[in-house]
């Protein structure tokens, strides 16, 4: 059996992401959002969830490129003058691992995140991180005992089978890079899957989004949903009704991936009698 979970990330960034999660849920096949808990929209991507139970909702975790919810004075590390996140990931990523109290506060701020969300009362689905810092051995710790307090149950594991999207686009171009078993990234992955897997907590077998972040069209939604491997698989997406709001990564086609979300094409092919779609909950 193929279990898939289609998940829209920065739910709860801006009013047209909100807006298009709530549509493409009610109307497509999106099963699951990942909660900024610290982003402008926040409140209202909660309420708009809490009008639609069975979209399944977790914690997309924050600590780069945002606004933190710990006061910016308790962790200054990792903040810069404006008291937003700092942009530099690999420098950032060598301060959490090297140095403890930049550990100390990246794990308070961990801390505060889940509680945030907790502090709403829905049911966490899910963690994942913005820009996948949890490839970072210090970051995935402090997730997996943190989230362990707070009931965590599933942690994207970014690892893309490059054979899939060979098999969607034989003669394209895959734009960004792909995440796959053999990379060094995918190295760290599969540790952090198997990590995950042995602290009791779900991974999936492989995740789709990566390579055409930002560019997941309807063709290629609908092809990945018809080459699914056996096993539970995850495609995210970034949908928002406008192109462009604050915070939005240039380049990105918000529009388009919403308007593959609630495709009659894509919603044939999930239909499909060997597929099964649902949250990460539907699948513990």
């Amino acid at each position: 059996m193929k279990q898939l979970v289609v998940t829209a990330d920065d739910f709860g960034a801006d009013l047209a992401v909100n807006e298009a999660v709530e549509e493409a849920h009610v109307r497509g096949v999106l099963t699951a959002a990942s909660l900024m808990v610290g982003a402008p929209a926040a409140a209202d991507a909660v309420a708009r969830a809490r009008r639609a139970p069975s979209l399944r909702v977790g914690l997309h975790l924050v600590l780069v490129e945002g606004a933190p919810v710990s006061p910016p004075a308790e962790i200054p590390d990792l903040v810069g003058a404006d008291g937003r996140f700092r942009t530099d990931m690999a420098a950032l990523g060598a301060a959490i691992f090297f140095r403890p109290a930049v550990r100390r506060q990246m794990i308070a701020e961990v801390a505060a995140q889940f509680a945030a969300f907790a502090a709403t009362g829905l049911p966490l689905d899910h963690v994942n991180t913005h820009k996948h810092y949890h490839l970072h051995p210090s970051i995935l710790a402090a997730i997996l005992d943190v989230g362990h307090r707070y009931g965590l149950k599933a942690l994207r594991a970014p690892i893309e089978p490059h054979e899939v999207l060979a098999r969607v686009e034989p003669q394209g171009k895959v734009g960004g890079a792909w995440i796959t078993a053999p990379t060094i990234l995918g190295r760290w992955a599969a540790l952090g899957r198997g990590r995950a897997r042995r602290a009791g907590v779900s991974a999936p077998d492989q995740v789709f989004g990566l390579a055409w972040s930002g560019a997941m069209t309807a063709e290629r939604l609908c092809g990945v949903m018809r080459c699914l491997p056996d096993g539970l698989s995850e495609i995210y997406l970034h949908p928002a009704k406008s192109a462009q709001y604050p915070g939005s990564a240039p380049g990105y086609r918000y529009v388009e991936e919403f308007e593959a979300l609630v495709d009659p094409d894509v919603a044939a092919a999930a239909r499909a009698p060997d597929v099964s779609l649902g949250g990460f909950s539907d699948f513990a």
